[in-house]
């Protein structure tokens, strides 16, 4: 499975706007795609900080998908008034599912760079560490995605609610620290949002 994420700053005043835009018309385009199996959304209503991250069957699929797919993140865009966005490529290297994401859910977002050469490890390291992340109150998912050409990853780890998400921070801290250092991988950054919508359909992915 592979995943491609797009990065935007939205007008905060427009965000309902493009989430709606987004659950709507943008996932129905995106669905009717050979090979498409979902779509995501993280959001930060404070900063406009957006993440739409579709899933793939096969870097083949989402490779040809991009003609069709370019003329949406226009749209999308727009939707959000946003002028930026960035794109990145990834292989889902880990999935696991406690429950479905409920109305509310938000997400704790960490972005590592490390050596390319050590996906594999990394991908385990991060398996090995799902019993723990499965002991944190709220834990509704989390995931690993990697760039096997560049040696950067990014987990996601989704929780049930907001209250959930703070009362686990110093937790989280203590274990990506842990999980930085086995990796021999720098943590560059540390992120939260709602998650506005969860429709990424991956398969379970352990």
């Amino acid at each position: 499975m592979y995943a491609r994420s797009s990065t935007i700053i939205a007008q905060t005043s427009r965000l309902d706007r493009g989430i709606a835009f987004a659950g709507g018309e943008l996932m129905a385009e995106l669905i009717t795609i050979d090979g498409c199996v979902g779509m995501s959304l993280l959001a930060n209503r404070e900063t406009g900080r957006c993440v739409a991250t579709s899933s793939w069957q096969s870097q083949e699929a989402m490779h040809a998908s991009e003609v069709r797919v370019q003329p949406l993140r226009e749209r999308l865009m727009a939707a959000f008034d946003a002028t930026d966005m960035t794109t990145d490529e990834w292989e889902v290297a880990v999935m696991h599912r406690d429950h479905g994401a409920p109305e509310g859910a938000h997400a704790r977002v960490t972005y590592l760079r490390g050596d390319p050469a050590r996906s594999d490890q990394s991908s385990e390291i991060f398996k090995s560490l799902l019993p723990v992340i499965e002991g944190f109150p709220g834990f509704c998912s989390a995931s690993l995605l990697l760039n096997r050409e560049t040696g950067r990853s990014v987990s996601n780890v989704i929780f049930d609610s907001s209250e959930a998400l703070a009362q686990t921070g110093e937790q989280a801290e203590q274990l990506r620290t842990r999980a930085a250092e086995q990796m021999r991988a720098e943590i560059t950054e540390v992120a939260e949002f709602e998650l506005a919508l969860a429709h990424l359909r991956v398969p379970e992915l352990v």
